[in-house]
């Protein structure tokens, strides 16, 4: 099975040791920079790079559980409402990253 899949501003992950998947949609401009993780589901991931629009794979991947969210614009942050934060499926998330930063 593929571990990665990218588009324009997303990368989804597959964790094959903890059979889990993630993604991040991440923006960045000269006026700032946004970055979102999502824990998706398999069945998200297998539809991930099959739209003609990669629009559409953000927000098939905005459908899942949001685990982690960073906004930092030239309006500053939008505040701690904004911030969500779920340490054991980041630690994850940052794990598979690194493998796949290995295999390359």
């Amino acid at each position: 099975m593929k571990t990665e899949k990218k588009g324009n501003n997303w990368t989804a992950y597959y964790d094959p040791e903890s059979n889990r998947y993630f993604a991040e949609i991440m923006y960045t401009s000269r006026e700032g920079r946004e970055q979102y993780d999502y824990e998706i589901t398999r069945d998200i991931y297998d539809r991930l790079g099959t739209f003609s629009d990669d629009t559409d794979n953000e927000r098939l991947i905005k459908t899942a559980k949001m685990t982690y969210s960073f906004e930092n614009t030239m309006y500053g942050t939008l505040g701690p409402e904004r911030t969500v934060w779920d340490e054991e499926a980041s630690e994850a998330m940052d794990k598979a990253i690194r493998k796949q930063q290995k295999k390359t």
